[in-house]
C-alpha cells in the first residue's frame, strides 16, 4: 500500500515536470498560453495577496518597532537631556542678564556719588548668627571688604557689613529691628533717625521739635565719623505716612525704602568715600511715568428752534432753585 502511494507521487511529479517543460517550450515559441495563465493566476491570486498583506503588514511593522525600540528609547533620552541642558542654559543666561543690569545700575549710582566700591553677588539670605535680617556675599577681606562698611544697591542704601571673612561677608539689612541710621529730610533739611521694623516699612523720628515731615519727602543718609559705618548722601527712602497722633514732642512717619531688599542679586560695598567736600546727595533715577490725556468730545446741543430764531428765555416761574 505504501509502495502504491510512492508510485503515485512519482507519477504526479513526472507529470508536473513534463507539463512545466511543455509550457516553457510553448512560451519560447511564442505561444500565448503561459501569458494567459499568468494573467489568470494574477487575477485569482491578487485578492489573496492583498488580504495577506493587510493581515501581515501590521505584524511586520510591530516587529520592526520592537526591533528599534531600544534605539528609539535612547534617542528620546538624548532629546530630554538636550532639552534640560537648553533650559538650564536659558535660566543661566537670564540670571546673568539680571545681575548685569543690577550691577550696571549700582555702579551708575556709585559713580554719581564718586564712591569707590567692590561689587559682590548675594549667595544667601539669613544667618545662623544673632542677626535676623541678613545677606551673605561672595566677597570678603580678600577683596577689601571690612566690617562697618556701607552696602548699597542700584536704588540706594541696603545695610552695613557686620562680619567679614577672607571670601565672604555678612550684611545687616536696614530692615533689621536693631538697625539705626541718621537721615536728613531733603526738603526741609530736618534731621532724624530711621529705624528698621523687620518688615518692608520703616519708622523715622525727627530730632528737632520744629522739624516737619510730609508725604513724599526723600530721606538722605547723614553719615558717620570717618564714614564708618555709613556714608553721607545716600538715598534711603521716602515718607509714605505722617503720624499726627503721636504724643512725642517730635514728628514720626512711616518710610518706604528706595531699595527693594527682596530683589537683590548684586550689591556694592563702599570701600572709600569721596575725599572732596561737600558730599552732595544723590537720588535714584526715577522710572518715567506714562501720562495719558483724554479730551472729552462735547455732545452737540440739539437745535430745538428754527434756524435764525433766538433761544427761548425761561420765565421766572420756570426757574427752580435747589436748596
Amino acid at each position: 500500500m505504501a509502495r502504491g502511494g510512492s508510485n503515485r507521487s512519482r507519477l504526479l511529479l513526472v507529470i508536473l515536470l513534463v507539463s512545466s517543460l511543455l509550457l516553457i517550450t510553448l512560451d519560447l515559441r511564442g505561444v500565448g498560453i503561459t501569458a494567459g495563465s499568468r494573467n489568470i493566476t494574477q487575477t485569482v491570486l491578487s485578492p489573496i495577496q492583498k488580504a495577506a498583506s493587510d493581515i501581515f503588514a501590521p505584524v511586520g511593522r510591530f516587529m520592526s518597532d520592537v526591533k528599534n525600540f531600544g534605539k528609539t528609547k535612547a534617542e528620546i533620552a538624548d532629546l530630554k537631556s538636550a532639552n534640560a541642558a537648553l533650559k538650564k542654559e536659558a535660566a543661566f543666561s537670564a540670571d546673568v542678564k539680571g545681575q548685569l543690569a543690577q550691577l550696571r545700575n549700582v555702579l551708575d549710582l556709585a559713580g554719581r556719588g564718586s564712591y569707590k566700591t567692590v561689587s559682590a553677588r548675594v549667595i544667601g539670605r539669613g544667618s545662623a548668627s544673632t542677626f535676623s535680617q541678613t545677606l551673605t556675599l561672595d566677597a570678603g577681606t580678600g577683596s577689601g571688604i571690612q566690617k562697618n562698611m556701607t552696602v548699597i544697591s542700584e536704588n540706594g542704601l541696603v545695610g552695613v557689613i557686620k562680619d567679614s571673612t577672607s571670601n565672604s561677608s555678612i550684611v545687616l539689612l536696614m530692615s533689621d529691628p536693631t538697625f539705626r541710621i541718621g537721615v536728613r529730610v531733603a526738603r526741609s533739611q530736618s534731621v532724624g533717625v530711621l529705624m528698621g521694623a523687620g518688615t518692608g516699612s520703616y519708622t523715622v523720628e525727627l530730632l528737632d521739635p520744629a522739624g516737619s515731615l510730609k508725604v513724599g519727602d526723600s530721606l538722605i543718609s547723614i553719615g558717620s565719623d570717618n564714614n564708618r559705618p555709613f556714608i553721607p548722601g545716600l538715598p534711603v527712602g521716602a515718607v509714605t505716612k505722617v503720624d499726627h497722633t503721636t504724643t512725642s514732642l517730635t514728628q514720626r512717619a512711616t518710610v518706604k525704602s528706595f531699595a527693594n531688599l527682596n530683589d537683590l542679586g548684586v550689591v556694592s560695598v563702599i570701600v572709600q568715600a569721596p575725599t572732596s567736600a561737600p558730599n552732595k546727595a544723590i537720588n535714584p533715577t526715577p522710572r518715567p511715568t506714562v501720562t495719558v490725556f483724554v479730551t472729552p468730545t462735547p455732545n452737540p446741543t440739539p437745535n430745538l428752534t428754527a434756524p435764525g430764531s433766538p433761544l427761548p428765555t425761561p420765565s421766572p416761574s420756570q426757574i427752580k432753585v435747589k436748596k
